[in-house]
């Protein structure tokens, strides 16, 4: 096939690098077509040594071959990454001011944009319009990542990285060769490449149910949409996804590429099952809502009202400390998860904020980082959206160079993502320096 890499001006234009040498192996032949503000990120023998084509940005270069069109006209698709939000304003417009423009309005193939800006101008009404616009005229814009930015800031984004759409471009190229290719193989090169390719992740998702009688239980609000998020965004990396699922509103990823479910109910069960499975785990996300306490009798009857009025007294008993007892168990056996990523629900009170009360769990649990959900009446639990800190412990900041809490608001799969990529990248930085637990 003959596709056209359009990369415009943006940091994120090494990422297209590897996107490009990703496509040569496919054995396509790749014009690379950078605007001249992309040349300042990327020079132009390193376009020409990995495509094995010349390389050009202006309309007046090779003029006899009306390169302008040519291009357009015999590719079989155009992927534009990264596509920043003057590039999308263009291509919206139908500007043809330099070589890349010409050739996206010159052009009859498929289109495929991969944004890349930081969050502010993603959400600009402009650039909302914009992409709106090109999705209508029938174009590809591929929703942009979450994570770490050019500067400090985070959040929705940042350039999907390259082997994502690598396996989005194999999809597309089977689609116009008429071919039926299976799901899993086109997915499988972003997997095995993924941050977390190799690794072992367990999960765990939902709520936990203490029973006080045959028909009673003590219970809570989570509806495992978080959980069920992590799991398909750890498996989507590449790892082997190990999901504990408690009670939960949402189906359990059965049978989904490397997702494992094991159900469980209590506190207790939950317990038992992180114990087993997290000592071959080198990640753990804790993100299930877990009771801290359950009935200290169980009550083999229905309890019932009595004639006299009185209110029964139901004493409760403390639950294990999940998140507590893996930490500690994996400083006295040397064994368990690298990374423990902890998750605090905190409403606040008078006295606290949510944020203050996150950071003093973080202390007290001793994982690596924790995920603060803001929660209340209406906020998170059976929401599509959320919004997260991920906090990270002193250590653990001086590894990722950062102490500030990376703060994301979206949708539950956005957030799985962002919490992934930061577990992963502190795991491969680990890999490479002597900083120990």
């Amino acid at each position: 096939m003959r596709i056209i890499l359009g990369v415009s001006g943006g940091i994120a234009a090494y990422k297209a690098v590897h996107l490009l040498r990703l496509l040569r192996e496919d054995g396509h032949q790749v014009d690379v077509v950078p605007t001249p503000a992309a040349e300042e990120f990327v020079g132009r023998p390193t376009w020409e040594a990995i495509s094995g084509r010349k390389v050009s940005t202006s309309i007046f270069s090779h003029v006899d071959e009306v390169r302008h069109v040519r291009l357009g006209q015999e590719a079989d698709l155009v992927v534009v990454a990264p596509a920043t939000a003057d590039l999308l304003a263009r291509a919206r417009a139908g500007l043809a001011d330099d070589l890349l423009t010409s050739t996206l309005l010159a052009t009859e193939a498929r289109l495929l944009f991969v944004p890349a800006m930081h969050t502010e101008m993603w959400r600009n009404p402009a650039t909302v319009d914009n992409v709106a616009t090109l999705r209508g005229r029938g174009h590809e814009v591929m929703e942009p990542a979450v994570g770490r930015l050019t500067g400090a800031d985070s959040g929705p984004g940042r350039l999907p990285e390259p082997e994502d759409i690598h396996a989005r471009v194999r999809e597309i190229l089977a689609e116009l060769d008429g071919t039926s290719a299976p799901a899993a193989p086109i997915s499988a090169p972003s997997a095995q490449n993924g941050l977390l390719a190799g690794r072992r992740v367990v999960v765990t998702a939902g709520g936990t149910r203490e029973p006080l009688d045959p028909v009673r239980y003590l219970g809570n609000r989570s509806s495992g949409k978080q959980g069920v998020a992590l799991a398909a965004a750890a498996a989507a990396a590449g790892a082997q996804v190990h999901l504990i699922a408690g009670i939960m509103e949402v189906a359990a990823p059965e049978g989904a590429a490397g997702i494992t479910v094991e159900r469980v109910e209590t506190a207790e069960e939950l317990h038992n099952a992180v114990a087993s499975a997290g000592d071959e785990a080198d990640l753990l996300l804790m993100a299930a809502a877990v009771a801290d306490f359950r009935p200290a009798d169980y009550t083999e009857a229905k309890i019932k009202k009595t004639e006299d009025g009185v209110d029964p007294v139901i004493h409760l008993q403390r639950n294990p400390d999940i998140l507590s007892a893996t930490v500690r168990r994996r400083a006295e056996r040397g064994t368990g998860p690298t990374v423990i990523v902890g998750f605090a629900a905190e409403t606040g009170d008078a006295a606290n904020d949510p944020l203050d009360l996150a950071q003093a769990k973080l202390l007290r649990k001793g994982c690596e980082l924790l995920v603060l959900n803001r929660v209340g009446e209406g906020l998170v639990f059976g929401q599509d959206d959320t919004e997260i800190h991920i906090l990270a412990s002193f250590g653990v900041q001086g590894l990722l160079g950062e102490a500030d809490p990376l703060h994301v608001t979206g949708s539950k799969q956005e957030a799985a993502r962002a919490v992934v990529e930061r577990a992963g990248e502190l795991l491969s930085r680990q890999a490479r320096s002597p900083y120990a637990l």
